[in-house]
């Protein structure tokens, strides 16, 4: 479109992102096949009324590593797409991660001071070798 306005196949883009907080409950390991594809799995919990539920995410390919950081119990914001395929006349549906957040996490603590390497006196300044105590 040429008024600003995004293209019909952007807007589509835009309705299908979603993006849902919960629990982790599990980590998988990464899986990688023979066709050198390779995911990683993991579940968050959503708290959803009565009954929590249990959501199973993948991230493929070059998102795999974002599940690095992910540990049970941990709160996460996921964001994701749908992605729909059948096989053998079986549909199934992924929940595709593309990005993950963590969730109320404290940053790290900042390192400690350190000393590093001694100082270097200015020029013509003696360095005395008596220790004051």
């Amino acid at each position: 479109m040429k008024d600003g306005s995004p293209s019909h196949t952007a807007l589509l883009h835009l309705l299908t992102m979603f993006e849902i907080t919960g629990t982790v409950k599990k980590v998988f390991e990464e899986q990688t096949f023979g066709s050198g594809f390779n995911k990683r799995e993991f579940v968050l919990t959503i708290e959803s009324g009565k009954f929590p539920q249990d959501i199973q995410f993948e991230c493929v390919k070059d998102k795999v590593g974002l599940v690095a950081a992910l540990k049970p119990g941990a709160k996460a914001k996921v964001f994701f797409d749908l992605r729909g395929r059948e096989w053998k006349e079986k549909y199934f549906v992924n929940l595709n991660a593309w990005k993950i957040e963590q969730v109320g996490a404290t940053p790290e603590a900042p390192p400690p001071d350190d000393d590093g390497a001694p100082l270097v006196e200015p020029p013509g300044e003696s360095v005395q070798d008596d220790v004051p105590f």
